[in-house]
């Protein structure tokens, strides 16, 4: 694949996101919905704390579901 059709920022951690946690982007992003009135960090505390998940993916999804609220 050329350089620049890679993906990069948070959304290139999603292929293992999805298989590691067994569950489409769209999942992740529907829970994050659900936590509007929190910050970050503290979305990213509950995907750790409620859902087992690693900080670079729960950071990555907080990310890229924060940047796309702005958008």
């Amino acid at each position: 694949m050329p350089a620049e059709n890679k993906v990069k920022g948070p959304a290139s951690y999603f292929p293992s996101i999805e298989k590691t946690y067994g569950q489409p982007i769209s999942h992740w992003l529907a829970v994050l919905e659900g936590m509007k009135s929190k910050k970050h960090m503290e979305m990213v505390s509950v995907l750790k704390a409620e859902h087992k998940m690693g900080h670079g993916h729960a950071n990555a999804l907080v990310a890229y579901h924060l940047a796309r609220d702005k958008g």
